[in-house]
């Protein structure tokens, strides 16, 4: 079982990194617990998962694609799975920063050269990218994009 307070940490994390970004999207969200926590915290969020049953907040039943019109100053995943790759590409897309912390990578790379490998796909369409790390037990690095 993941860590209870990942959702709240991650939501910290995001508003002090992040302060002027209001409209967030949060991608691969599940129930929409990191929406939860970051509309708690004066954000405007929407949840983009497949899964039927979510929590009561801003929600769009469907994966995100590359077409969707955007409407974000922020993109993020918080172990969004097979996601990861799509949040940075969205991102590239849009010029918008993200955030994300990778689970499992979406084609069996281990986890670590997963890390190196969301990296360098980041810094090759142009983005300054810092990685730090949440006080959170398991997968805890944090990759951030931000465009110079």
């Amino acid at each position: 079982m993941g860590d209870l307070q990942r959702f709240e940490r991650f939501a910290d994390f995001l508003v002090r990194e992040f302060p002027s970004e209001t409209r967030i999207w949060d991608i691969a969200g599940g129930m929409g617990k990191l929406n939860e926590a970051l509309t708690a915290r004066g954000r405007d969020v929407l949840t983009f998962d497949a899964r039927a049953k979510h929590l009561p907040v801003q929600f769009a039943e469907r994966l995100l694609t590359l077409g969707e019109p955007c409407a974000a100053d922020l993109i993020v995943g918080l172990h969004p799975d097979g996601a990861t790759r799509i949040i940075v590409e969205y991102a590239t897309r849009h010029r918008l920063p993200f955030a994300v912390i990778p689970c499992c990578s979406d084609n069996s790379m281990p986890y670590k050269p997963w890390l190196r490998h969301i990296g360098e796909i980041a810094r090759e369409a142009g983005f300054t990218v810092s990685e730090s790390e949440l006080k959170i037990s398991g997968r805890c690095r944090v990759i951030v994009g931000r465009f110079v």
